[in-house]
């Protein structure tokens, strides 16, 4: 037989072979933000960059919820955390904003006014 010949029992021959077709295995869940919410964070994360007040981030998901965590340095643990936990949507809201301390300062169901609690005009003194 040379290279590239089928062989003649698996072109429709008298073996009945036991093939089977096996699944791959699924994926672990895991909550993300989507592009709307990714979006909205990132503009104020951009808006807090420019004003000098933060400097570096982290996005993590997990299969219970997304961080996306905010740092002065990277060094340092995050200023704050933004999370979205979809098991406390229907209750609290899944959208909160927590303090490197585990204060939640926020807490809502809809992202843009959650983040505004960090999004707060300066107050310059002459």
């Amino acid at each position: 037989m040379s290279e590239g010949d089928i062989s003649e029992p698996l072109r429709g021959g008298s073996v009945q072979g036991t093939a089977r077709i096996l699944s791959f295995p699924a994926a672990p869940k895991q909550v993300s933000f989507n592009r709307a919410e990714l979006q909205t964070i990132l503009n104020l994360y951009g808006r807090m960059v420019a004003a000098g007040e933060w400097r570096d981030y982290a996005i993590d998901f997990t299969p219970d919820k997304a961080v996306f965590s905010v740092y002065r340095r990277t060094s340092e643990m995050p200023l704050y955390r933004i999370e979205k936990d979809p098991k406390l949507a229907k209750r609290q809201g899944a959208y909160s904003v927590v303090v490197s301390t585990g204060l939640i300062l926020k807490r809502g169901h809809e992202l843009d006014r959650v983040l505004r609690v960090l999004d707060k005009p300066k107050v310059v003194s002459n």
